[in-house]
Parts: structure tokens; C-alpha cells; sequence
């Protein structure tokens, strides 16, 4: 099995898809320490989990404040809420491209009720043609990564490695669409929906205005901030892998 015959199973389905990098994962809440939506019993669990791991150095976080600052993934729930304030339909494909969700179909389901053609590798393989897969982590990621890179609309939930690579690779392959969602200004917009703040029906608007330059069109790669020298720019200046633009993306006459 080759990740272009997922790809093809894909598009089978409704020939165009969002691929979504759903980092709803169990480590990566428990190491930003986001707990939001979660019970007590699943944020003790992380809690545990983040005071276990030596070499993840912080160990007391302030969830709200990770969450107001757009530190903390996007949960399944305002994904979907997300997507369909963009427009998308609800019958939409969307293929997961991430590891187990955290909680399982009971997360899931918060998307799955706007977005129900949600789609898996478990869904688009068979358990014989995933095995080789499956005891190699970074083998099962390549299989997310290529299917991520030839899809239509790729969504990260949060920032991280992957997501940024394939934004890239995406870039160097015409400016694909990728659309990286504002997650503070969301996080915001949410709450303030929830509190009755913000209609309902304002709030596709507003969401798309937030987004209309973040979705993967041409830009120069931003460099590092103003006064910092040595190897501390690197944390300020975004990465070469993120946007090659404009060193290697060829430019037409």
C-alpha cells in the first residue's frame, strides 16, 4: 500500500478534502497543559503524565492563560465550529491526520456532529495494510505528512514541526491552500459567542475577515525580530522550512 492510494480512496469519497492536524493528542495537551472542555479526572491524568516526563522542564501551567494566549490546540469541538464559520459544508471530508484523540469518539464526536464524513487511516486501510506501519511512529507520520501535502485544504490546529513542514512543502508546491487558524483571536471569539457577546450569525463573518491573510497565499518569510543578533534570532525569524518563499519557489516571467 503507497500513501498516493490513500490519497485516491480519499477522493473517492468526495474528490476534494481538508486534511486536519488534529493535535488533540494526549502528550501534547499534557505538555502545554491544556485542559480546557477536559474533566477533572482526564486533566489530573495529564497533570500526572506532565509531573512524570523529566524532560519536559515546566511543570506548573496556568490552563486559561495558555488557552487566552493561543498557546493551546484548537479542541475538536471549535475546529468544527471553525470550518463551518468558513463556509465548509457539512459534507465536507475531513481526514485526521494526527495520532489517538485524547477521550476518544467522546471529542471527536463535538466535530463529527458539524462535520460527519470524518475520515481516518484505520477507515481507509485495512488492518493488514497499515501493519507494517504500526511499529514505526515516524512511518505512520509520513503516511499523515503526504496525504496532508496532496490535499485540498490542509488545517493545522496548532503549531508544531509537521504542521509547519508541510505548510512549506505546500508553498514550494504553488501556495496550496493553508489555512492557519488565529487561535488567540478565536479563543476569544468563542467565548465572547458563549457569553452571548457575539451573535451567531455574525459570526462567520468575523471569523473570515480574522482569516482572509492566513491562508497559505504568497509572502515573503518573515525575518528576525528588529535588534536581536546570534543564535537568538532563530526564535524570532520564521523557518526556511515553514515558507521558502522566495529562494525556492520559481517565479514565472
Amino acid at each position: 500500500m503507497t500513501p498516493q492510494k490513500l490519497v485516491e480512496r480519499l477522493r473517492s469519497r468526495g474528490e476534494k478534502y481538508i486534511a486536519l492536524h488534529l493535535r488533540y493528542e494526549k502528550d501534547m495537551l499534557s505538555f502545554t497543559g491544556c485542559t480546557y472542555g477536559l474533566t477533572k479526572i482526564e486533566s489530573e491524568e495529564l497533570r500526572i503524565m506532565r509531573e512524570n516526563t523529566n524532560h519536559w522542564k515546566v511543570k506548573k501551567i496556568n490552563s486559561s492563560e495558555q488557552r487566552m494566549e493561543g498557546l493551546c490546540p484548537l479542541t475538536p469541538g471549535e475546529v468544527g465550529i471553525f470550518l463551518e464559520a468558513l463556509g465548509y459544508p457539512s459534507s465536507t471530508v475531513i481526514y485526521i491526520a494526527a495520532g489517538e484523540i485524547y477521550g476518544g469518539e467522546s471529542h471527536l464526536q463535538e466535530l463529527r456532529s458539524r462535520f460527519p464524513n470524518i475520515v481516518s487511516k484505520e477507515a481507509l486501510a485495512t488492518e493488514e495494510e497499515l501493519r507494517p506501519f504500526a511499529a514505526h511512529a515516524t512511518q505512520t507520520a509520513a503516511l499523515d505528512y503526504i496525504i496532508s501535502v496532496e490535499s485540498d485544504v490542509f488545517v493545522p490546529s496548532h503549531s508544531g514541526n509537521m504542521a509547519r513542514v508541510v505548510e512549506g512543502h505546500r508553498r514550494f508546491l504553488g501556495h496550496r491552500k493553508t489555512i492557519n487558524p488565529d487561535r488567540k483571536g478565536l479563543v476569544e471569539l468563542f467565548d465572547k459567542l458563549e457569553n452571548g457577546e457575539v451573535n451567531e450569525d455574525s459570526l462567520p463573518e468575523l471569523v473570515q475577515q480574522m482569516h482572509r491573510n492566513r491562508q497559505g497565499g504568497p509572502r515573503k518569510r518573515k525575518g528576525a525580530a528588529s535588534g536581536i543578533k546570534g543564535r537568538a534570532r532563530f526564535k524570532t525569524e520564521e523557518s526556511f522550512y515553514q515558507n521558502p518563499y522566495p529562494e525556492c519557489i520559481c517565479r514565472s516571467k
